[in-house]
């Protein structure tokens, strides 16, 4: 009796506010029917959730109907339709930018105006119209006037806006003003910078240039193949350079016209030629971890830790982030623009909520929804699913700290297996995939799952503590290594992004690489920091302000049913992935003697100057030069994603070796210097405006790999590896507060992973003006790195570069 199923007495349909059925935790031994019941969630969570029930008894069909949570059920679907309201409403707004709703009005008030005037602007179209209008008792002849008036004046409206959409889409085309000199403006730049200006005098909402966007342009095959031979020459001896430019004229000659073709073909009917397949070549096709290989990290203020109550800090973070999400989904936030009248591309920002990688055999999908009503949530080896709404509205930051202490006082154990569960996401894709086919695809399992998959995004409460320590000397390596792998079963590595809030209030994100690039997190990072710290703050004892509802159901626990074979998956990819994260030796550190106001005194850009002293720095470290990688984003164009700046160039070597021969004189390494930086800033305009080499090069290859034609000269491109991977994060890309009013509340940037097993990976962010925060990354596994001697190299390059230029030891101590 104690194993019978339930009996029908007992069985009940409920029916969530959101549509969800509640999932079973347990069941419980029923006196009055002899038999296991159903555990439903605690009377509370109970009571909130279900709108109706019904039981058979003897006497018939009983209903209960809850009035609150119908009307939950009301509220909730108030605001949905509200959701779909202004989307319809921005698509409108978007789709007719430069021009406005109030633009038609005045277009038809005054075509009625000339025409009861007894002037016909239309030149008889207006009669014409009036004469096609089927008759109609319903219709007088003044209406049928009105009618034909307000038809002629919406075409001559529509026709404008078109018009001057493609006048902007041709103005967004020129890209002369990135190369003028620092300073100076051109006549024709002046004029377009006017007309720009003229064009753009309505405020835009976030998707109001897409369409106006240009498409990258196709380089052609001789430009390429130029820019990419004078790239690899400092990198070669004279008969390896020879090798390759014989493989090179052939690869013009021969194979290359009739990929071009194909390349060009796509490029007239897909919005980017690129980015398709950079996602699923590059990332989606990836069968290795994703964890350290491919994801990245973002790091809390340096000195500043608003609230050191973790709960609170949440609290404040997840709703900021929800703020954020609100806004994106308004289209309330402006694209971000270059100069501040250059609009670069948002397509990324569509998919930064509700988005989840799913892995497959042979290549991954993004699963992305429209909306996400919950959170998932992780905490000593337990997983918890947290509405974010209540009433239709948005749970303000006290509600959130409240559900998230539930969370970390709840004492409840984790379920055999589910404390290393998401251990899956940090190894090897095939493995996760098969294991999601088999253990994941119905019951209890997949319900949990699509929980965390379908949520907005992934928090971690992580039990350690990190942060920036003064006076403690590897503490932000550790800090750095916790957000690329934690412990490597803490983080949801397949979600948009995970983020993690340590015991001590400090923050930290781990990002998915292949919906977006590093700007894009930026972004929200920055508006969450702001937000939290400047516009909603914390009580003096440090909780989220406000009253908490105390009345809100628990968060839910997801259940899981992990068989032994499940569990064998799970700790076989714990395997890999502990290997992989041991394996990375991490350099986090502030360099302070000097920031960007004393390296615009030598008058070049701040990057130039840091990529040229990472050169300096390399060749000490390893005694030899190597291919460089440097992301460049091409978001001038519609869709575009990133573009490789080769910094490795004759010029920065010669400057380099120059800085080791005693016999060269000051002035002489100055001018090298110079050369060095001009040709940097160069390349970097050129991979910016579409004509870079590395990813037109990738694209013919992809092309030939279909055509089935074997290119040795491709072949030889693509299979060069990077030993030196760079990246500068974005600052400020908001300016929501005054970094000289508040100059303690610099950001740490974020790193990654090193590229190559035996290179370096090097993100650096350049805060204020005399900071810079460099995060270096390469492998213990690797005999020739050491990220450590690195980061000694790269202060010591930095400094010397600096005493060329005539600057007293004080500024640059500063």
């Amino acid at each position: 009796m104690g194993q019978a199923w339930p009996s029908w007495h007992c069985i009940q349909w409920v029916s969530l506010m959101r549509g969800v059925s509640i999932p079973v935790l347990s069941t419980h031994w029923c006196p009055h029917h002899h038999c296991r019941c159903p555990q439903l969630p605690t009377m509370a969570e109970a009571h909130q959730a279900v709108a109706f029930q019904f039981s058979v008894t003897p006497e018939g069909l009983d209903f209960h109907l809850s009035r609150e949570a119908l009307r939950q059920l009301y509220l909730a679907g108030i605001s949905s339709w509200k959701k779909r309201l202004v989307r319809a409403k921005n698509s409108f707004l978007t789709g007719v930018y430069p021009a406005s709703p109030s633009s038609w009005m005045v277009v038809v008030m005054a075509t009625a105006g000339s025409f009861y005037c007894q002037v016909d602007p239309s030149l008889g179209l207006i009669a014409r119209i009036r004469h096609c209008l089927p008759e109609s008792h319903l219709l007088s002849a003044e209406s049928r006037t009105v009618v034909s008036v307000a038809v002629f004046s919406t075409g001559v409206w529509l026709s404008t806006v078109l018009i001057f959409r493609q006048l902007l889409k041709l103005l967004l085309s020129y890209h002369g003003w990135m190369f003028e000199p620092h300073g100076k403006m051109s006549r024709s730049t002046k004029i377009w910078v006017a007309l720009m200006k003229l064009l753009s005098v309505r405020k835009p909402l976030l998707y109001s240039f897409q369409t106006s966007l240009p498409k990258l342009p196709v380089p052609s095959v001789q430009a390429t193949v130029t820019r990419y031979l004078e790239s690899v020459r400092p990198l070669m001896d004279d008969e390896k350079y020879g090798r390759m430019e014989a493989l090179a004229k052939e690869f013009k000659e021969q194979t290359a016209p009739r990929l071009q073709k194909y390349l060009i073909l796509k490029s007239w009917w897909t919005t980017n030629y690129v980015s398709d397949w950079w996602e699923e070549y590059i990332y989606l096709r990836g069968r290795s971890p994703l964890m350290v290989n491919s994801n990245y990290y973002a790091m809390d203020f340096l000195y500043v830790t608003p609230s050191h109550i973790q709960a609170a800090r949440a609290g404040n973070a997840v709703h900021a982030m929800l703020l954020y999400r609100r806004k994106l989904d308004r289209g309330e936030i402006p694209p971000m623009m270059a100069l501040g009248i250059v609009p670069m591309c948002s397509y990324q920002s569509e998919r930064m909520f509700n988005t989840t990688r799913i892995p497959g055999k042979e290549t991954d999908t993004l699963l992305h929804l429209l909306d996400s009503k919950h959170l998932a949530v992780y905490h000593k080896g337990r997983f918890y699913k947290v509405w974010l709404y209540y009433g239709g509205q948005l749970l303000p930051p006290c509600d959130l700290q409240l559900q998230f202490q539930r969370i970390l006082d709840d004492p409840s154990p984790p379920q055999p297996g589910e404390q290393h569960l998401a251990a899956l996401t940090a190894g090897d894709r095939v493995p996760w995939a098969e294991a999601r086919a088999r253990f994941f695809s119905q019951g209890k399992n997949k319900v949990a799952l699509d929980a965390i998959e379908r949520a907005a995004f992934f928090l971690t409460l992580d039990e350690e503590e990190h942060g920036y320590v003064e006076g403690q000397e590897g503490c932000m390596d550790a800090y750095a290594k916790s957000l690329l792998h934690g412990q490597c079963y803490d983080r949801w590595f397949d979600k948009s992004f995970t983020l993690v809030v340590y015991k001590n209030g400090k923050l930290g994100a781990n990002a998915e690489h292949s919906w977006a690039d590093a700007p894009i997190i930026g972004h929200l990072w920055e508006f969450m920091l702001a937000t939290d710290k400047f516009q909603m703050g914390y009580t003096e004892e440090g909780n989220c302000k406000g009253q908490p509802n105390t009345a809100l159901a628990p968060p839910q626990r997801l259940q899981w049913d992990l068989p032994e074979e499940c569990r064998a998956a799970i700790e076989g990819s714990l395997r890999v992935a502990r290997a992989l994260a041991q394996d990375v030796d991490f350099s986090c550190f502030q360099f302070s003697a000097f920031g960007k106001g004393l390296i615009k005194r030598c008058r070049t850009s701040p990057d130039a100057f840091i990529q040229i002293a990472l050169q300096l720095a390399h060749f000490r470290d390893k005694g030899c030069f190597c291919l460089t990688y440097e992301a460049s984003m091409t978001r001038l164009f519609r869709e575009g994603r990133t573009e490789t700046v080769r910094s490795c160039t004759a010029e920065a070597t010669a400057f380099v070796r120059s800085m080791g021969d005693p016999h060269r004189s000051r002035s002489e390494r100055q001018k090298l210097f110079q050369l060095a930086a001009t040709k940097h800033q160069q390349l970097y305009r050129l991979a910016m405006t579409g004509a870079g080499i590395d990813r037109h090069l990738f694209c013919l290859y992809v092309v030939s790999r279909y055509l089935g034609v074997h290119s040795p000269f491709l072949d030889q491109v693509l299979s060069e590896p990077w030993r030196l991977s760079t990246s500068q994060t974005p600052q400020q890309q908001l300016k929501m507060f005054d970094l000289t009013e508040h100059p303690d509340h610099v950001s740490t940037g974020g790193g990654f992973g090193p590229v190559a097993d035996d290179g370096y990976g090097v993100s650096y962010i350049i805060a204020g003006e005399n900071l810079i925060t460099f995060h270096v990354s390469s492998k213990f596994s690797s005999p020739e790195t050491d990220s450590k001697r690195f980061g000694a190299h790269i202060r010591q390059a930095m400094l010397d570069i600096s005493q060329l230029f005539d600057l007293p030891p004080a500024k640059r101590a500063q």
